[in-house]
């Protein structure tokens, strides 16, 4: 463990073997840092803050201030960050609320200089969101999201797993799984079939994530018939499977429908 004389560690935080701490940074007391962690200069981490092993958080960063949220009323909340994520330059992380106690990023996530991630967000594994993405309280994103830059996600969205969105988006209702989203007001544009083929799916099951989401999105049916037609037309597997249960999870916030809904033949 290397704590850089010029910063202030509460002698009760709970430092793992191996942690580095840059010079100028502050760590409060009730926080847990896991091994192998690297902390840089100008860092602030408040109580309430649990750091898996070997992240990395580059200057400026702010963990587990609290929420801001008017109903905060000071609960007992915490933020957690899991092993191997990197949080760069001026990155803010803020803590749960009564709502659900934490805010939560997975393991081995990168979230890029300026990003905030509000009270109550829940992040999963091997997410990128890229500079200047605000993520509003209660948003989750499920495995292998990426957001690139400039992007808005209002509160209580839900982002699908292997979904891409553009940058400069806003997202307003959540995003299914295995798409890409784009355009002003956020749109279906495709799948995501270079995000697939470079995580090992086989071009048979993009292939039916690609029919799935031509009867979703392009055939012009409400979203009841489609989902009917969906599970009329193509053959059971884990993804239609998960297209449909993420649909009716999300029944009452909705889900993205393009105006002009794109079959770009991917």
């Amino acid at each position: 463990m290397s704590i850089h004389s010029l910063s202030v560690v509460h002698p009760n935080a709970k430092i793992g073997a191996g942690v580095t701490v840059g010079p100028f940074s502050t760590i409060e007391e009730d926080v847990e840092i896991g091994e192998g962690t690297d902390i840089g200069p100008n860092v602030t981490i408040y109580g309430g803050a649990r750091i898996g092993k070997n992240v990395r958080i580059f200057p400026g960063a702010v963990v587990a201030a609290i929420p801001q949220d008017l109903k905060f009323r000071g609960e007992y909340s915490t933020a957690e960050i899991g092993d191997g994520t990197t949080i760069r330059e001026f990155v803010t992380v803020n803590r749960g609320t009564a709502a659900a106690g934490t805010t939560r990023i997975g393991k081995n996530c990168l979230l890029m200089a300026y990003a905030h991630v509000a009270h109550d967000c829940i992040l999963g594994d091997n997410i990128v969101i890229a500079n200047n993405v605000n993520l509003a309280g209660h948003v989750t994103l499920e495995d292998y999201v990426i957001i690139e830059g400039q992007v808005g996600v209002q509160q209580f969205v839900r982002i699908g797993r292997h979904s891409f969105i553009a940058g400069g988006s806003l997202v307003r209702k959540s995003v299914p799984p295995y798409i890409r989203a784009a355009r002003e007001p956020l749109s279906y544009i495709g799948v995501n079939r270079i995000g697939l083929q470079r995580r090992g799916f086989t071009i048979t099951q993009i292939n039916a994530i690609h029919e799935i989401y031509r009867i979703l999105f392009v055939k012009g049916l409400n979203i009841t018939n489609a989902v009917t037609e969906i599970e009329a037309s193509v053959p059971v597997s884990e993804e239609r499977d998960e297209v449909i249960a993420f649909i009716n999870a999300t029944e009452k916030t909705g889900i993205i429908r393009s105006f002009q809904a794109l079959d770009d033949g991917n």
